[in-house]
């Protein structure tokens, strides 16, 4: 009988992993039916022209033709695609890299993966193409809009013994930002709070409840009405940074999203989110080693 194949046997192109859909129960004649259905903005067209170039498969490595007919409960595995993605014309810096771990210093604007309108325009594939490690994966993510380290696992069964470490806060992360300087507030501070979803859905907000987000904040220096802040998350929520200094009045210089706003303006690039992950430090679990990184980024008071 057929072993499940890794990715349904599409190897990975261009630095891209194939995508998978599970299939549910259902009627539908065909597969492409199906995709049709559950991909309206991909033609039909499109799929066929995908199932006729072998870039359609299910999880035991077959080909998915244009008339193989529907079958639930399974999984095709497909590959992605933007006609038109426009280039992030900054570039990450590989700061470390051995058997087991690589280090980026990722510029603003970059996304850590694919998702959305961005494919080839990411640190994963970026790094997967420099490096030529087919195999990497991130241990961690930062937002779109932060500059700063991120961690990428070489094999992927170790990643599992590095993200421990920050499902048990045994990693130290330190951030900086700029925001205004309010002299009413006493430093260092601690804010925690319960921070849940908010609409639209890519947005954040603080609710009264249990606390599930906790940053510990001070400041690093002051200039007139602006400050340099050192923020170290105890958590890892979504927005958790941004969401804490904009709730104690210190909105990030440049943060697009936080205080909200009905339309979340435009990238510009002249205008980078002044967030960045500036170190982060952990003992190996794989060598008993203290490990710590630093960006070699920075942010500047004006």
């Amino acid at each position: 009988m057929s072993q499940l194949l890794a990715h349904g046997g599409l190897p990975t192109r261009h630095g891209v992993g194939p995508s998978c859909v599970s299939l549910p129960a259902g009627s539908w004649p065909t597969f492409t039916d199906f995709l049709a259905e559950r991909f309206p903005a991909i033609t039909r067209t499109t799929w066929l022209e995908r199932m006729a170039a072998g870039l359609v498969a299910d999880e035991f490595g077959d080909p998915v033709t244009a008339q193989r007919p529907f079958q639930g409960h399974m999984r095709l595995y497909y590959y992605r695609a933007l006609p038109l993605e426009a280039r992030i014309p900054f570039e990450a810096a590989v700061l470390f890299q051995d058997e087991h771990l690589v280090v980026a210093d990722k510029p603003h604007f970059l996304p850590v993966t694919p998702s959305g309108h961005y494919l080839q325009e990411t640190l994963l594939v970026r790094l997967k193409n420099q490096l030529g490690i087919d195999s990497l994966t991130p241990i961690h993510r930062i937002d779109r809009e932060t500059a700063g380290l991120v961690l990428f696992s070489v094999r992927p069964a170790e990643r599992d013994a590095y993200q421990a470490l920050f499902r048990r806060h045994e990693i130290v992360k330190h951030y900086e930002a700029l925001a205004p300087w309010r002299p009413e507030l006493r430093f260092p501070l601690q804010r925690k709070s319960r921070i849940v979803q908010d609409q639209p859905f890519f947005r954040q907000r603080e609710v009264p409840g249990e606390a599930n987000s906790e940053t510990h904040i001070d400041v690093l220096q002051i200039r007139g009405e602006q400050a340099l802040y050192a923020l170290s998350p105890v958590t890892g929520k979504k927005h958790q940074l941004r969401v804490h200094m904009n709730a104690l009045g210190l909105p990030i210089r440049n943060d697009r999203m936080y205080p909200p706003v009905d339309v979340t303006p435009d990238d510009d690039y002249a205008r980078p989110l002044q967030l960045l992950a500036k170190s982060i430090a952990f003992t190996d679990p794989l060598s008993g080693e203290s490990r710590r990184f630093e960006s070699r980024l920075g942010l500047f008071l004006e």
